[in-house]
């Protein structure tokens, strides 16, 4: 007994152990250490009752070279930093800017990447009470403060953020579920302010403010019931996702103010969304610890991943991973190492390079390209994953081509050591895409060629057989452009989304790995239905929606398993950025680390950079 006891702690503590590196196809992630940023005192910070450690970045284009500011906000303050990356130690005595709030707490913030110079930046709060301030953390200058008197909502602010492309509107969304565009030009009057009707539809309405003068709100969307959480805006700006407690991603056209479509979580509440570099995937997650893919142009889930424990509470696709390859045979000559510097090079394409290339997938049909995603997710489980999303998953129904370039163009070298890819031994037609579809040059390198991650359910005729009605399908599409593409689809709007799929008696699987919460997806039965509708508070009942386009079962879409899942800190993570040489990750603590992608250690570039790391959606 006490000797199973021992190897039980031992195993336990090799399981909980954070990890400061990991592998995958494109090399080592190395965690900077000498690259943390925190409060100056370094001390972890009690986190108990305080809202999310949240981090924003903006560049300034200074002539020194190193232009990248960083703000976070750790429980009543709030710093602005110079971030040096991979390149220098954060020097942390000498914050910019640092604010501590009373009464109030910072829960989110944005720049305005269009007006930032090295003179002055415009930075979004938002805080816990409902107001939003306008600072300038470089010139120390207090704005404006919206909503001061919480005369248009008194419930904490959930996101906020600049509409792209304006240097005076943004958008702010509140735990009430309401979400709100202000223009920085105009004042929040000393009155509430009066409503009128603008437009309605299923669960949500926008109003317009009813005044004499132009006031803020300019508008104010009602969407779903509960909190909305999270929103993003598609990389044309011409798009607007919501994910909200209810469980329903709605994706609304913002200037035509209509929705597109929408999508419900398989469980509970969704609480955080972004769209891939094109505008042509959403991917959300939250409180049933799956992260979902849905197809903004057929309006539904192509694939759902299951890596995390407990709730998913940031997504992010990275756009220097996402790689596109035409099926020219590649022609290359050299060792081993130099192919796999063009392949890191080739894969780590600037996003609107990579966004053009995307954009030929629907508009060469003589050629096709071969694309693979790249997205990575944080949860309260203390893990980061990395998925990969592959071309087998996004275009099922396509014939194979035998001449196609292998999927994963990273992966013809094989895995490193230690890389955590996942292969599939059977021979099942749905993976041919990415099995026996290679060059006599990748073959040469390569005996062995590893599979995608992207594992389709066993059943594979079940999965093709949902998809033959489909043929609508984005490589259906041809257009000149990225976003006309998106505009024409606008029209084939989200009305069939109540149409069923073909329904299985199969028991969902369970499944086995320990969950840290009763309300996972591993503990879901069809008797919870009634626990569901407690938690959710939506009128829409759970039992309804699974098996229907909204919300397919576990079986009819593919299953997508993690590159990697690592635990990397100790209390839950709450932000995810991809930068051009790192990820930046944080943590309830109030840790931002700084991991360098492979080969990028101890950079020392002098070089400006010529994008802003904004995040994920540029």
């Amino acid at each position: 007994m006490f000797i199973s006891k021992m190897a039980a702690e031992g195993g336990g503590k090799e399981m909980n152990e954070i990890k400061t590196q990991f592998t995958t196809r494109e090399g080592v992630y190395k965690l900077l250490t000498h690259s943390e940023y925190s409060r100056p005192n370094r001390v972890p910070f009690n986190s108990q009752g305080s809202n999310p450690v949240k981090v924003s970045f903006v560049n300034v284009n200074d002539q020194s070279g190193n232009g990248d500011r960083i703000c976070f906000n750790v429980g009543r303050e709030l710093y602005f930093y110079i971030y040096k990356g991979v390149r220098k130690a954060a020097d942390l005595s000498k914050p910019i800017d640092k604010r501590i709030y009373k009464g109030t707490q910072p829960t989110c913030h944005d720049f305005n990447h269009l007006t930032a110079t090295a003179e002055s930046v415009s930075l979004l709060v938002g805080f816990s009470a409902g107001q939003v301030q306008l600072i300038d953390p470089i010139k120390k200058e207090t704005s404006k403060l919206f909503n001061e008197e919480r005369l248009i909502d008194k419930s904490r602010v959930t996101c906020v953020k600049w509409v792209p492309g304006s240097e005076s509107l943004f958008l702010v969304s509140h735990a009430s579920g309401n979400l709100y565009l202000y223009n920085v030009e105009h004042t929040c009057g000393t009155t509430a302010p009066h409503y009128q009707l603008l437009k309605q539809g299923e669960n949500y309405s926008v109003h317009t403010c009813k005044s004499k003068s132009t006031r803020n709100p300019l508008l104010k969307w009602t969407v779903g019931e509960g909190a909305l959480n999270e929103f993003a805006f598609s990389p044309d700006g011409k798009f607007l996702a919501c994910v909200s407690q209810d469980g329903f991603l709605r994706v609304f056209n913002f200037d035509a103010v209509e929705l597109h479509g929408t999508m419900k979580s398989y469980f509970g509440g969704l609480l955080c969304v972004c769209w891939s570099p094109d505008g042509k995937y959403i991917v959300a997650g939250g409180e049933d610890d799956l992260v979902t893919v849905w197809s903004f142009l057929d309006c539904r889930v192509i694939a759902r991943g299951h890596g995390h424990k407990s709730w998913v509470s940031v997504v992010a696709f990275d756009h220097y991973t996402t790689s596109v390859e035409e099926s020219d045979p590649m022609e290359f000559s050299g060792s081993d190492e130099d192919f796999q510097d063009q392949m890191i090079n080739f894969g780590r394409d600037r996003a609107n390079s990579t966004q053009s290339r995307l954009s030929k997938r629907n508009s060469t049909d003589s050629r096709p390209v071969s694309v693979t995603y790249r997205f990575g997710s944080v949860g309260q489980d203390t893990q980061l994953c990395l998925w990969d999303l592959t071309e087998d998953i996004l275009f099922p129904h396509l014939p194979l081509s035998r001449t196609r370039t292998h999927t994963n163009v990273m992966n013809a070298t094989g895995p490193p050591t230690g890389a955590n890819i996942i292969t599939n031994t059977s021979s099942n037609a749905t993976n041919g895409s990415n099995s026996g579809a290679s060059t006599p040059g990748v073959n040469s390198l390569s005996t062995t060629l590893p599979r995608s991650n992207s594992l389709p359910h066993p059943a594979g005729p079940t999965a093709t057989a949902n998809n033959t009605n489909k043929t609508t399908g984005s490589g259906g599409t041809s257009s000149g452009s990225g976003t006309s593409g998106i505009i024409d689809s606008a029209i084939a709007t989200g009305v069939s989304k109540f149409a069923t799929l073909s329904l299985h008696d199969r028991k969902e699987r369970h499944h086995e790995k320990d969950h840290k919460r009763n309300h996972s997806m591993g503990h879901i039965s069809s008797k919870s239905s009634d626990k569901l509708n407690m938690l959710t508070k939506t009128k829409s009942d759970p039992a309804k929606t699974l098996g229907t386009l909204l919300c397919p079962r576990m079986e009819d879409v593919p299953l997508l398993e993690p590159l990697i899942c690592k635990k990397i800190a100790h209390e839950r993570l709450t932000v995810l950025i991809f930068l051009e040489d790192c990820l930046v990750t944080a943590c309830q603590e109030g840790f931002i680390c700084t991991w360098a992608r492979p080969g990028k250690v101890g950079l020392l570039s002098s070089q400006n950079q010529a994008s802003s790391p904004s995040g994920t959606v540029v």
